[in-house]
């Protein structure tokens, strides 16, 4: 059922206001040649516990510093000084199409690939450095306080790099029974340039 507001209706009065807020913003983060930008629970007013069982993580108009570089996410289930290096398991592919319109392609990346890797996982692939080049997307982690199972995530991206968009899909899984408490977004190399970062909790239907 969709509703439409005409500024008078009981949904801007906020009658509703509990039902229609499932998807809580908690944190946002903004990159400034960062080497990394991370959101840990319980530090500066960040959420990632048992509040929620999906968060959503936001990244808007990321730019790299170094041409071509990916940004990647690692984990923690430190509850103290937090080390990122669980083990992950992941897969990516993409579509790409040149601004000129002379080749297309979609492709699976096994190169890209983490097979029981504690390497940060790719979700947004070579981000140009070009005054116009970014990289938006999101990333969605499920039940990460859970102790009983693995904790999966997956992402979907868009990019420039010089002269051709891509639209990016990755997903993986973290394979750890411990509560992930942690996330931490860097660049493969270089710093993030600049660009936003959002976190979000989603209630339960």
């Amino acid at each position: 059922m969709a509703f439409v507001s005409n500024g008078t209706t009981i949904l801007d009065a906020g009658a509703f206001s509990a039902s229609l807020g499932s998807m809580v913003l908690i944190k946002t983060l903004t990159a400034s040649s960062s080497a990394a930008l991370s959101f840990v629970n319980g530090a500066a007013n960040v959420v990632l516990d048992s509040t929620y069982p999906i968060y959503k993580f936001e990244f808007i108009n990321i730019h790299a510093q170094t041409n071509a570089k990916s940004l990647m996410v690692n984990f923690s289930d430190d509850t103290s000084s937090h080390s990122y290096d669980l083990t992950k398991t992941t897969t990516l592919f993409y579509a790409y199409h040149t601004e000129s319109g002379s080749s297309t392609s979609l492709e699976y990346l096994p190169n890209e690939d983490l097979a029981q890797s504690t390497a940060a996982a790719e979700v947004i692939r070579e981000i140009g450095n070009s005054n116009d080049d970014s990289g938006s997307g999101y990333m969605y982690l499920f039940n990460p306080s859970s102790t009983t199972f693995v904790k999966h995530f997956m992402a979907r991206a868009s990019v420039t790099q010089p002269s051709l968009g891509e639209d990016v899909y990755s997903a993986g899984y973290v394979n750890t029974t411990a509560a992930v408490t942690a996330v931490q977004f860097s660049m493969a190399s270089g710093n993030i340039d600049s660009g936003t970062f959002k976190l979000y909790g989603i209630k339960d239907s």
